[in-house]
């Protein structure tokens, strides 16, 4: 399964293929994420509590918070977390791993679905 959308950033399309991935289980799982997004695996691991913690903003290096940006799609993430256990586990991209480079064909492909519009 693959899919897109117009206007979007590349950190966005990661979120929603773990989002989306989530919402396909039926009932409460343990989940290995294997993935190549430092983006979203930092915000699992380190980011997340926090942005949480401060009303789902983020901490500028001049210690003013200000709107995170995809706030939406965390908050949707951290609903489904709720409900399954996630593990983290991080692969290099473009490194042979068999998995995340089918991941990439599909995502090249939904790109060019989207680009050609």
């Amino acid at each position: 399964m693959s899919d897109g959308m117009a206007n979007s950033t590349n950190n966005q399309m990661e979120l929603m293929a773990v989002i989306r991935g989530l919402e396909m289980l039926k009932q409460p799982c343990l989940v290995t994420l294997h993935a190549d997004s430092t983006y979203v695996g930092q915000g699992l691991t380190q980011w997340m509590a926090g942005w949480k913690r401060n009303g789902w903003r983020r901490k500028t290096s001049q210690g003013k918070y200000e709107e995170l940006k995809n706030a939406d799609l965390w908050r949707r993430l951290d609903e489904l977390l709720q409900t399954h256990r996630l593990t983290f586990s991080h692969v290099r991209g473009h490194a042979g791993h068999v998995e995340n480079e089918r991941c990439d064909e599909l995502a090249v492909e939904a790109y060019q679905r989207f680009r050609k519009k």
